[in-house]
């Protein structure tokens, strides 16, 4: 369908094309110097020791799950509403995922509380997900895990160029796990980083991400070894040259983005509150810096929100849900009874939470359009 108005949209130019134009010149494809300029870029970008460039933010919370050693037995308190990945990812290393319930409606992010609530004597790990850009309270968070000896792992996919205290989301764990998908902040195609201030992680990660082999295919090129030795059980999650590129090209526009972002989520908050009041914007309050990567509505308690995005569709607008509940899925649901997931709030919004077009590229009068379609068709 061709939208007037999609959900997101690329904020690329003629240096996207060109820097993928030099890596094809240059002969060489696969991780090389390309991705590590990338990685020592986005390293300084974050304020963080390491940076590792991966094939997608799944894989980087699967080797952050794995470098944390969780396995059988072991469990991960999480929230349900997030992409399937992040319990995916639990699910890879065998440990369990254990949802717990958000903070509030205003405040769509895992709760302190409970968390704590949540904690048994098999609880390994504490994942974050930081969403729509908007931090998790961090300093509580951080504080339960050390007072219970549990690791942090941040799915910071929605908050590339995000902060809480100054200090960048996806550092404030033992590791963070960024996204660079087609809708994010930073968009790669595919892709993602994993960050640590941690030197023996971040090694484990090194060399879990490419089928545990102790020098690479760049190396050998370069001499520095003649062979290589496999010394655990690996996965080829590397990134490659092409989307390196991009991704040097992109982290330079995050800043410019987010910013209008900013402004564009104001003015919907705004329009909002003169011709749809019945709908409300989460986020309200202030706590830290957002990367504003999509915009959450809440409907009207009772309104049907698939007569709802019916009718922005049939006026040209994409919407989107982020997200079904995990505990709700099929795969997840059956294996509730083990784990019951009581979520009274994550169950009450994810049946009212509508995502709406928001992206760097759009316009005010694009902002008007899309406020004049949820105010009528919020009426139903």
């Amino acid at each position: 369908m061709l939208w007037k108005i999609p959900l997101s949209d690329l904020n690329y130019g003629p240096e996207e094309e060109a820097a993928v134009s030099a890596v094809i010149r240059s002969g060489w494809l696969s991780m090389g110097a390309v991705t590590q300029a990338f990685e020592a870029e986005f390293a300084a970008f974050v304020g963080t020791k390491h940076a590792l460039a991966l094939t997608n933010a799944t894989a980087a919370l699967h080797l952050a799950c794995l470098a944390c050693d969780l396995g059988p037995g072991d469990e991960v308190i999480l929230p349900a509403l997030t992409f399937v990945a992040s319990a995916n990812a639990v699910r890879y290393t065998g440990a369990e995922p254990v949802f717990a319930d958000i903070e509030s409606e205003d405040w769509l992010v895992l709760a302190p509380s409970a968390i704590e609530a949540a904690i048994t004597p098999r609880t390994r790990a504490i994942m974050v997900m930081h969403y729509a850009g908007f931090p998790c309270d961090m300093p509580a968070i951080t504080a339960i895990a050390r007072a219970h000896n549990l690791a942090v792992i941040e799915d910071a996919a929605h908050a590339v160029g995000a902060s809480l205290a100054n200090r960048a989301l996806g550092t404030w764990g033992d590791l963070g796990c960024y996204s660079f998908f087609a809708n994010k902040n930073l968009s790669t195609a595919e892709g993602g980083m994993l960050v640590t201030d941690d030197d023996a992680l971040a090694e484990k990660v090194r060399l879990l991400r490419s089928h545990g082999m102790t020098t690479l295919t760049w190396d050998r090129h370069h001499g520095h070894a003649s062979t290589y030795d496999v010394i655990d059980l690996g996965y080829n999650y590397r990134i490659d040259e092409l989307r390196s590129a991009l991704g040097r090209v992109q982290l330079t526009r995050v800043a410019d983005g987010n910013a209008r972002r900013a402004e564009l989520t104001a003015l919907y908050r705004q329009l909002l509150a003169q011709s749809a009041p019945q709908v409300s914007m989460p986020f309200s309050q202030p706590r830290g810096q957002s990367s504003y990567h999509i915009l959450p509505i809440l409907l009207p308690e009772g309104a049907n929100k698939l007569a709802f995005m019916a009718k922005m569709r049939a006026e040209g607008i994409q919407t989107s849900w982020h997200y079904p509940p995990v505990h709700t899925f099929h795969a997840y649901a059956q294996r509730d009874q083990a784990l019951p997931s009581h979520l009274p709030l994550t169950e009450a919004i994810a049946a009212r939470q509508v995502t709406l077009p928001l992206f760097p590229t759009m316009t005010e009068e694009q902002v008007f359009h899309v406020v004049k379609g949820v105010a009528d068709s919020s009426k139903l």
